[in-house]
């Protein structure tokens, strides 16, 4: 996995750009130099985010979304989980 968050991310489940593995370690969004905490979907190479609009929801229970348009800085929260964490804990028997 690489510390290169994505082009494009959702946070809805049914999207094609959903990818639970990713969503996992976390991602932060800074939008136009400012942290953005309800993004639900965002594209760095459009330089767009999608954030929910208050509590209204559409008809099929998901919420309503409005479209921003500008700087798009995706971030991973927490670094790369490793395969070696198995072998760091082992001792010495001695």
């Amino acid at each position: 996995m690489t510390d290169t968050p994505p082009d494009s991310l959702s946070v809805n489940p049914r999207s094609p750009l959903y990818d639970a593995e990713i969503l996992s370690r976390g991602i932060g969004i800074r939008f136009n130099g400012v942290e953005k905490t309800n993004v639900e979907e965002y594209c760095v190479s459009e330089g767009w985010i999608k954030v929910a609009a208050g509590k209204a929801v559409d008809r099929k229970g998901n919420p309503m979304t409005l479209k921003l348009k500008g700087e798009v800085v995706p971030y991973f929260e927490r670094p790369a989980a490793t395969g070696d964490e198995g072998e760091a804990g082992t001792a010495d028997e001695g």
